[in-house]
């Protein structure tokens, strides 16, 4: 089937703490609208059936509660698939956005999946509703090409957006298309979380997700293309993911997923949104992992002349390394119950400096989630308390093996190259309760390579 994402520079409020009239709220994402309008018509003229939107992207971001008030339309949760707002504009009051995105669908006959903020009143006798007597929901609506509204999804892990509510359970959305069966539909931080989103996938046994986003880049392990493309990987699952661009905030990465290959955009040098078609195959059965070559085991001879290990922060976390010196060898770094072991060889030797990171505990900065981690990273200069920092370019052309006894069976590999650019694995999987990851010859400089392990349980 034909797919579209659109990368969105939104048009944001000056002043979006300010209080101001619904009137000229419905005019600043008008102005969004307008743009979505256009690529709505681009992407259905290169034929696609449906297009992502991300998160944010009528509205903006930086509000407070109150603030936000004026930009929330009211959405009815449960009434999915019996409301055409298009069609039928004037069953409830204050649904002017999530009309014109259902007219936008209708008149281009496209599925169309965006984000905005909602409004939903509660009862004083409701122990959880808020003081001022609504809930406000970070929400996706899924439209048909007939306008149809068919899903709401309400964001459950917030990050950091305080004019929000976290839903009373987790939704557990998806719809149905003639084209591809059946799209799940989760929003940004979700992404790290089981729930909803693990849950979601395997209960309905999902091959297709819609992925509406505002992610701030953070390297080495959580760019957006890169965790995008893991859990693609990871899941066996196709993902349409939309981010919003604002380059000075770190804001960029959007793409069209598959298991095997990945049609990408991350640009941090220009402004302006960009459109991505791609034409993918719809998934039915799994892919099999290749699992053909054995991980070798460390050897005792190379324990003995292991280099020194150290202490590096990355990702807001004390990592163990240890440096990769020379063309090649085998090194082995551990923390806790978790070992990473790498095999690895240099085509030529490069003045950078690589090392092999082992983490195995809770992530507490902005968020709490527990993370097992073995990573192959290049530092940011030649001294070790460099090893963790932002890189984005490499030159160094590392063939590797690298495993570890992970405690999860949630592994995302990541595998990250110069300029922020993707690549597959050669083979990766599960041998003898190790999970492996291998590649020979990247196409440019080595940045990442890791196994991001979730352990929910640990949460």
């Amino acid at each position: 089937y034909v797919a579209a994402v659109y990368e969105h520079e939104s048009i944001l409020s000056p002043t979006p703490a300010a209080l101001v009239e619904r009137r000229s709220a419905l005019e600043l994402m008008g102005r969004n609208l307008d743009i979505y309008e256009q690529q709505v018509l681009a992407a259905a003229r290169q034929g696609a059936q449906i297009i992502v939107f991300p998160e944010d992207g009528i509205h903006g971001f930086n509000f407070t509660r109150s603030s936000i008030y004026p930009y929330l339309d009211f959405v009815p949760h449960s009434h999915s698939g019996r409301w055409n707002p298009c069609r039928e504009p004037y069953l409830f009051n204050d649904t002017e956005v999530v009309q014109r995105l259902s007219c936008m669908a209708l008149k281009n006959k496209i599925f169309l999946v965006a984000n905005l903020g909602t409004k939903q009143p509660c009862e004083r006798s409701d122990p959880r509703c808020p003081p001022d007597g609504r809930y406000q929901f970070n929400t996706n609506v899924a439209l048909a090409a007939d306008g149809a509204l068919l899903a709401t999804y309400r964001k459950h892990n917030l990050y950091f957006e305080h004019a929000f509510d976290t839903p009373p359970e987790p939704d557990y959305a998806f719809f149905d298309t003639p084209f591809a069966g059946r799209f799940g539909m989760f929003t940004c931080f979700d992404i790290l979380f089981f729930e909803p989103a693990v849950n979601l996938i395997r209960q309905y046994n999902l091959k297709q997700i819609v992925y509406p986003t505002a992610w701030m880049n953070q390297l080495p392990l959580l760019s957006a293309v890169e965790f995008q493309q893991a859990f693609a990987t990871a899941f066996n699952v196709n993902i349409l993911a939309a981010n919003i661009h604002h380059p000075t905030l770190g804001m960029t990465g959007s793409g069209i997923y598959t298991p095997v290959k990945s049609f990408i955009y991350h640009n941090m040098e220009s402004y302006g949104g960009k459109l991505i078609v791609a034409e993918i195959p719809v998934i039915t059965a799994d892919y099999k992992t290749n699992v053909e070559k054995t991980p070798g085991r460390v050897s005792e001879k190379g324990k003995e002349q292991s280099p020194p290990s150290f202490y590096a922060e990355m990702m807001y976390d004390n990592f163990t390394f240890v440096p990769v010196w020379g063309e090649k060898g085998e090194l082995q770094v551990c923390a806790n119950a978790l070992c990473c072991y790498l095999n690895y060889r240099r085509a030529v030797l490069t003045d950078e400096l690589y090392a092999l990171g082992v983490f195995d505990g809770l992530h507490t900065v902005h968020g709490t989630y527990y993370v097992q981690a073995c990573a192959l990273v290049k530092c940011g200069g030649l001294s070790f308390s460099t090893c963790g920092q932002e890189v984005t370019d490499a030159t160094a052309l590392i063939d590797f093996q690298l495993w570890g006894n992970m405690s999860t069976p949630y592994i995302f590999p990541l595998l990250l190259t110069s300029g922020i650019t993707l690549e597959f694995a050669d083979h990766m999987g599960w041998k003898n309760n190790h999970y492996f990851l291998s590649k020979n010859r990247t196409s440019s400089g080595l940045l990442t390579a890791a196994l991001y392990g979730r352990w929910y349980e640990k949460d």
